[in-house]
């Protein structure tokens, strides 16, 4: 029998990407989706469900708040961007996660744990404590991304909202940030700056390119399995996705 299932993501390619993996492998029926973590609190109350694929992170309720706030406690796949929270050491029984982009593989091995435990739930009060575990190791471990980045000209320093940043390259041993259709002078590599900012945001798709995927606009094939990605910037930039990254560029992006 098929798990009944319930996906809640602020992102809606990761909703897209992981009803398409679901269906795939013709293990889970699912009741719904929702990028409203308020609204999908709602239906969960009156609609019980067997497994909850849930994001962390999400504006106005957290997944961790919102799995407080149920009556009862479904199986929960956790699903995040992020590896540095330490969920290893929180696993309980009835507790799995997946890593983002989602690697199919792994969800069928989380579908094979969900399917064991489905018989013999833990009680909600052992879940609750699971969960404030996770949630304090969250805040512990979070990292504090910048906002914003500093720029030279000239003699002067300005700083760029990284909202504003289209993308990061370096050309001459140098990086520039491109904002507003202009571009500034970092004292960033791009590997640094791979590092240090948001990944759910910045995507490294080149040895010399840092996108910011809030600005990619299509997704077009290239030469020899290349990609290129065409930004929603006035000047409609194109750039090139490095082979070997493809794959995980398109994962990334939901596809």
């Amino acid at each position: 029998m098929k798990l009944r299932a319930y996906i809640v993501d602020d992102e809606p390619l990761a909703i897209d990407r992981l009803t398409r993996l679901l269906v795939k492998t013709n293990r889970v029926e699912i009741a719904g989706a929702s990028t409203n973590p308020l609204a999908a609190l709602e239906y969960l109350r009156e609609n019980p469900i067997e497994v909850l694929f849930l994001d962390i992170q999400m504006p106005g309720l957290s997944g961790f708040e919102l799995l407080a706030r149920l009556p009862s406690q479904p199986l929960v796949i956790f699903t995040t961007a992020y590896d540095q929270y330490a969920l290893k050491a929180f696993e309980v029984n009835s507790v799995d996660y997946l890593l983002k982009p989602i690697d199919p593989e792994r969800l069928n091995l989380a579908l094979n744990k969900a399917e064991r435990l489905s018989t013999g739930l833990l009680a909600a009060t052992d879940l609750r404590a699971a969960f404030e575990r996770l949630e304090s190791a969250l805040r512990q471990h979070a990292p504090d991304y910048p906002a914003r980045i500093a720029a030279r000209i000239g003699e002067r320093v300005c700083f760029i909202d990284l909202a504003r940043v289209t993308h990061f390259y370096a050309e001459d041993k140098l990086t520039y940030a491109v904002a507003d259709g202009k571009a500034y002078s970092v004292d960033h590599s791009i590997s640094g700056l791979e590092e240090r900012l948001d990944p759910k945001r910045f995507l490294r798709i080149h040895r010399a390119t840092l996108v910011n995927a809030d600005w990619v606009k299509e997704i077009a094939p290239a030469f020899a399995g290349g990609l290129v990605l065409r930004l929603k910037d006035p000047k409609q930039t194109d750039l090139m996705v490095a082979r070997h990254r493809a794959r995980e560029v398109k994962a990334r992006l939901g596809i």
